[in-house]
């Protein structure tokens, strides 16, 4: 078992402001859940509260039930894995993983057979006899997990365990991470700040921001319908455009949205469900929007053209508006030279609404407009 509930989590240093303001989580056992968001955010130090390596301010920390504020993080009956590898240099593969389990008395017999499920685990068995020098960073991260494993934890912590690795690297380990707890069954959270690697692992994503939680949720459900103008600029990649308007009109079927400085409109289905008072911000993912035939409505100039093979990213200046914008094609859609006057159709089924304090604004949608493109 490993259900993890936080009740009220609060983190302060000394006179100093409050770093984790009043966090209410439930884990529930088995789940793969990551921790997101930009630096200092409190995504880490909520971490190591659960560890016990940081002691909570206030509220409350219970591990199947029990409330662990007070224990030692021995007792806790979870293992950390660190970004650092942190690995004994003068060791054997084989000991570095064994051992906690020799400190804490066991046969000699116990530790190599822990050991051993644990290297077929990660698939590091002909590792076992080498020292760390002569292992590579992934095999050093995966010694790293090991070690964890051994211990049979209720909880795995993972502290941006892949963050030293390189690209490709990063890649396979984000694959045997999720191997991993497809495996084994055992409760894992993960901190990092990269959201591409929130979106690939989490069943759940918790969104973090000054000491706070934004949002939390399945990945698609994040990416889809984000609570607020945080959330949706910071899950995505690239990020979501945000652009700012100003409601012009609504009825039962349609709103219509101008933006802030354009000549053009924007009619999106539905109507708000709640009433809107001053600046809006539009949202729409760069897979919404789209080059129309003629360079009318919407219009932007071509700044930069990124080609990733299949797809390739379009970066513009929204005429009259001075937005960048980025929209994602098919790269027999992209080509375009930089400077090239493009019009700009919008999914506007797929557009979001942001009012002034940055909450998503709910519509009451409608089958009309499935998609529309933007109307001078």
């Amino acid at each position: 078992m490993g259900e993890l509930v936080l009740c009220n989590v609060a983190k302060t240093y000394g006179e100093g402001p409050q770093i984790i303001q009043g966090i209410d989580l439930h884990i529930p056992d088995g789940q793969f859940t990551v921790f997101v968001g930009p630096s200092g955010c409190g995504k880490s130090t909520m971490l190591r509260m659960i560890a016990g390596l940081e002691s909570a301010s206030g509220g409350d920390i219970l591990i199947d039930g029990v409330r662990v504020n007070d224990l030692q993080p021995a007792d806790r009956g979870i293992s950390m894995v660190f970004q650092s590898y942190a690995l004994y240099p003068h060791m054997s593969v084989a000991e570095n993983m064994g051992f906690s389990l020799k400190l804490s008395g066991k046969s000699k017999q116990e530790v190599r057979e822990s050991v051993g499920r644990a290297a077929e685990i990660l698939q590091i068995s002909h590792l076992l006899e080498r020292k760390p020098k002569a292992l590579s960073g992934g095999q050093r991260q995966r010694v790293a997990i090991g070690r964890a494993i051994v211990r049979k934890p209720r909880v795995f912590l993972f502290d941006e365990p892949l963050s030293n690795l390189d690209a490709s690297l990063r890649v396979q380990m984000r694959i045997e991470l999720a191997k991993l707890h497809r495996e084994l069954g055992t409760t894992m959270i993960y901190v990092t700040h990269d959201q591409v690697e929130a979106m690939t692992l989490g069943e759940q994503i918790v969104v973090f921001n000054k000491g706070k939680i934004e949002q939390m949720g399945a990945p698609l459900d994040l990416y889809e319908r984000p609570a607020n103008r945080f959330v949706g600029a910071f899950i995505g990649s690239p990020q979501m455009n945000m652009l700012p308007a100003t409601l012009v009109s609504h009825n039962e079927t349609h709103t219509v949205i101008a933006l802030t400085g354009g000549s053009g409109h924007i009619a999106l289905p539905g109507r708000p469900a709640r009433p809107i008072e001053g600046p809006l911000t539009l949202g729409v993912r760069a897979e919404h929007l789209g080059i129309s035939v003629q360079a009318e409505g919407l219009c932007a100039r071509v700044e930069l053209v990124e080609h990733l093979g299949d797809v390739s990213i379009m970066h513009a200046q929204l005429d009259g508006v001075g937005q960048a914008v980025s929209i994602k094609l098919d790269k027999q859609d992209a080509q375009h030279p930089v400077g090239a006057r493009i019009g700009i159709e919008v999914a506007s089924s797929a557009v979001m609404l942001f009012d002034a304090h940055g909450a998503a604004v709910p519509f009451e949608r409608t089958e009309v407009g499935a998609r529309a493109q933007a109307a001078v």
